[in-house]
């Protein structure tokens, strides 16, 4: 009898312990998003050496994004409004599983417009994700989309270019690394932003928008 207590004493501390973890697991932003992206894995597979693209809402909702580039398979692991934070604290979940052939970036935007940091801080995040991917894979090759200039966060554009700027930089000074820079072709003949390819929100962005990104984007795709 006393056995039988202790151990059923140990089974539900420990139902207890994973209860919490569950809990504080989905309590996490975007914790369901990783989830979900699991079961996809588990139900459609996971092709052989994919391009992995990763990062916040502008990858999210190019969902349709193998449509753009024919001959490349590329699995879409953005979601929702990640910040380069959460890439960080997902880290393992986005990159473990799909030994990519080559990883694509866009994320940054996010952790501008909502958290307030300087760039330079955001730099500092984006270094912390792209050394946990050279933790991961030496040798894969990694290129990182400029932030955007959303109409609707105007106010922003200045500490954008700056951290698009330093990301750049930093890019030049590591190997296997390339910077894609979508903003000109973003441009009008005038050299504004064209609002037209955005939708009511002037965040997101219109076909056109994702058009616009696969002719500069598809020459860097390996």
């Amino acid at each position: 009898m006393k056995y039988n207590r202790l151990l059923f004493q140990k089974l539900f501390f420990l139902a207890l312990i994973l209860n919490s973890l569950l809990f504080f697991g989905q309590d996490k932003p975007y914790w369901k998003e990783i989830q979900e992206f699991k079961k996809l894995d588990e139900t459609n597979g996971i092709p052989k050496k994919p391009i992995l693209f990763v990062g916040s809402s502008s990858f999210t909702k190019w969902q349709d994004v193998n449509d753009y580039f024919p001959g490349k398979t590329i699995i879409n692991r953005g979601f929702g409004g990640s910040r380069l934070l959460d890439l960080n604290y997902y880290a393992d979940d986005l990159l473990d599983p799909y030994n990519p052939r080559q990883i694509v970036i866009y994320c940054g935007e996010n952790d501008i417009a909502t958290d307030n940091p300087t760039p330079a801080e955001v730099l500092e995040r984006f270094k912390t994700f792209f050394e946990k991917i050279r933790q991961k894979y030496p040798k894969v090759p990694v290129a990182y989309v400029s932030i955007k200039y959303s109409p609707s966060r105007e106010k922003f554009w200045l500490q954008m270019k700056e951290l698009n700027e330093s990301i750049q930089a930093y890019l030049k000074t590591q190997k296997r690394a390339k910077y894609i820079d979508i903003t000109k072709v973003m441009n009008d003949e005038n050299g504004k932003v064209r609002t037209d390819i955005f939708k009511e929100d002037m965040l997101h962005m219109k076909p056109e928008g994702y058009r616009l990104w696969t002719k500069v984007i598809a020459p860097y795709l390996k």
